[in-house]
């Protein structure tokens, strides 16, 4: 009886160990690696970008700098060079993404500025490039979408960009009055006018990895 009881007992546990391995196979089957997302050899997603704006204000035209630091690829942006890289890319630029290295400056322009222009809660753009200097933005703002030129150059895998936008192109000249009322003595020069101007220089660096 006992020797029964102990084959009995062995061919019990060699069952049970034989389960736990089956259950351990299909535990390990079930760990799937995760996909490696491949880019092309330039994307903008990929690059170092700078987005840096200079605003002015008075009449003696003080400039105010600021910059952008978000952008989002919506469509593109990718190429075997830089120049391919940039052609047709789609961006989005959130609002909230602004930095004037003025906590207060950051509220008003979010608020006085873009707060009132319709449906602004972003920049959006497609960017174009036409020869080896000169390219276009179709830029999206206040419910308005205009052509803005710009100047730029690749050198290494360096991309600078150069535009002057006139804002009253995108019908915000409310946006600008909203703004200089808000800042007001702020916006005042020597000669006691306040003046916020509808001209914004912008300057935009991608540096490829």
């Amino acid at each position: 009886m006992n020797k029964f009881l102990t084959i009995v007992s062995v061919v019990a546990l060699s069952l049970q160990l034989t389960s736990c391995k089956s259950e351990t196979k299909k535990e390990e089957s079930k760990e799937i690696p995760a996909p490696i997302e491949k880019t092309a050899p330039f994307a903008i997603k990929n690059a170092e970008n700078s987005i840096n704006f200079t605003a002015y204000k008075t009449t003696d035209k003080v400039p105010v700098k600021g910059m952008f630091k978000k952008i989002e690829v919506l469509k593109g942006g990718e190429g075997n060079s830089v120049k391919e890289a940039i052609n047709g890319a789609e961006f989005e630029i959130p609002i909230s993404s602004i930095e004037t290295k003025d906590n207060g400056r950051n509220i008003k322009i979010r608020k006085f500025f873009f707060g009132v222009m319709a449906n602004t809660i972003s920049l959006t753009g497609k960017l174009s490039i036409e020869n080896d200097s000169i390219g276009s933005a179709e830029f999206t703002m206040n419910n308005v979408t205009e052509k803005l030129p710009f100047t730029y150059t690749i050198k290494d895998k360096v991309f600078s960009m150069s535009a002057i936008m006139d804002i009253e192109k995108w019908n915000a000249k409310n946006a600008v009055d909203s703004l200089n009322i808000a800042c007001k003595d702020l916006h005042k020069g020597a000669d006691g006018v306040s003046k916020t101007w509808s001209e914004v220089a912008i300057n935009v660096t991608s540096t490829f990895k």
